[in-house]
């Protein structure tokens, strides 16, 4: 070797040493550590009289079987919040107040600290096959949503990347948004706000008979006129039709008023009664899954063929390791696939991704909700959700911020 070689060779390895070579993967994976979970029951709305303590008439009251207490749906939200040994914390949404909180601490902590959080599959199924004896649906499932959606937030923020980047991208630019309004006021509130899809909640059911019926038929036909017959029209039953030929009579007397679907009308365990849904209504579409939990709850609706669309929601049906599954059963037997509260940016990745979804069910937007349920509320635009640019799910939540609006 002469002198030219020896010195030339020397510099490119002084060069070489002087760069800074990417750490492997593996390396730094096996370093990240999950510290501590907590998790904390929140406000989402500002509204008056939410929570108050119900008043009944009678034995006989049908506020009765309504009334739903503090556990379930969005008033009974959550937040979990994961930290790690590398300062990547990750916020998620689930459900259950209180009570999936102390789940959360009484249970699923004890298999989280000292774990990867990256290894979010294997969580997953450890946590839910722990749960075999006492959960599987219901109030269980909700809390491991908040544990599971904030893994997922902590594998965007490690990896830099947006939530809807590591499910594989967006099938569109950005998607539209359904409302839900209560009266006409609302709806030209939205409409102003660039929206063209409309979902309204039925007061009445099977118990007010036929004045019921006739209440709800008039209720729709005004709504119809109010958003006109251009934008798309949708009903939340809330299980309160829960008989199937009162669901078949009210399809056939609705027709004219073109609603796209009719949501929930039986019990979520009367697969049998939507099964016959499906079958004998041809005027609108049945759709369920609002209140069904993990894949093997959406198995059954497939098998039974018992909804044309599905709509789970992300922080009761497992999280994003669940959902992912449901909409890939959606895609695979041809049915649409649209989340319960899909544009909170926890369900709006999905929504984005699926080919099967046509449309992001709204979230604090036009709404009377708090800073933290806005912090979660994905960007929008002229009657559009747009995907989050940011690492993990792009909230801005804070642990500052879900203690300042702690539920009572």
């Amino acid at each position: 070797m002469n002198r030219r070689q020896f010195f030339g060779g020397l510099a490119t390895t002084l060069a070489a040493a002087s760069v800074k070579l990417p750490i492997s993967p593996r390396a730094d994976e096996a370093g990240l550590k999950i510290t501590s979970a907590e998790a904390f029951p929140i406000k989402l709305w500002n509204r008056e009289g939410q929570g108050a303590l119900p008043s009944f008439s009678s034995d006989y009251d049908p506020n009765r079987w309504r009334y739903r207490g503090k556990f379930s749906q969005l008033t009974s939200a959550m937040i979990v919040i994961i930290k790690t040994d590398q300062g990547i914390t990750g916020y998620g949404l689930g459900a259950g107040g209180s009570v999936a909180c102390e789940i959360i601490h009484g249970h699923l902590r004890h298999l989280l600290i000292g774990t990867n959080p990256l290894n979010v599959e294997l969580l997953w199924d450890q946590m839910y096959t722990s749960s075999i004896a006492y959960g599987r649906r219901g109030l269980f499932i909700m809390a491991l949503s908040g544990v599971d959606n904030a893994l997922w937030d902590i594998l965007g923020k490690h990896a830099g990347q947006p939530v809807y980047r590591l499910l594989g991208g967006t099938t569109k630019e950005k998607i539209p948004i359904y409302q839900t309004v209560v009266n006409e006021t609302a709806t030209d509130a939205a409409l102003s706000a660039g929206v063209q899809h409309f979902k309204v909640p039925i007061k009445d059911g099977l118990v007010e008979g036929e004045a019921g019926k006739k209440r709800t038929i008039k209720f729709l036909k005004d709504m119809r006129n109010a958003i006109g017959a251009e934008h798309s029209l949708m009903i939340d039953c809330g299980s309160r039709w829960d008989d199937v030929a009162y669901t078949i009579d009210m399809a056939r007397r609705l027709e004219d008023v073109g609603l796209y679907w009719i949501e929930e009308p039986l019990s979520p365990d009367n697969l049998r009664g939507y099964e016959t849904l499906v079958e004998e209504i041809d005027s609108t579409k049945i759709a369920s899954g609002e209140h069904e939990y993990t894949r093997f709850g959406f198995s059954e609706l497939i098998r039974h063929n018992a909804a044309d669309i599905l709509q789970p929601d992300v922080s009761w049906c497992g999280g994003v390791t669940s959902l992912k599954k449901i909409s890939a059963m959606a895609a695979a037997h041809g049915l649409e696939f649209t989340p319960h509260r899909g544009g909170s940016l926890y369900g709006l990745p999905l929504c984005l991704y699926s080919t099967q979804c046509r449309w992001a069910e709204s979230f604090g937007t036009n709404d009377s909700g708090t800073e933290l349920m806005e912090a979660m509320t994905a960007p929008f635009v002229n009657g559009h959700y747009l995907p989050s640019e940011k690492p993990g799910f792009g909230t801005a939540l804070t642990e500052k911020l879900v203690k300042k609006h702690l539920s009572d």
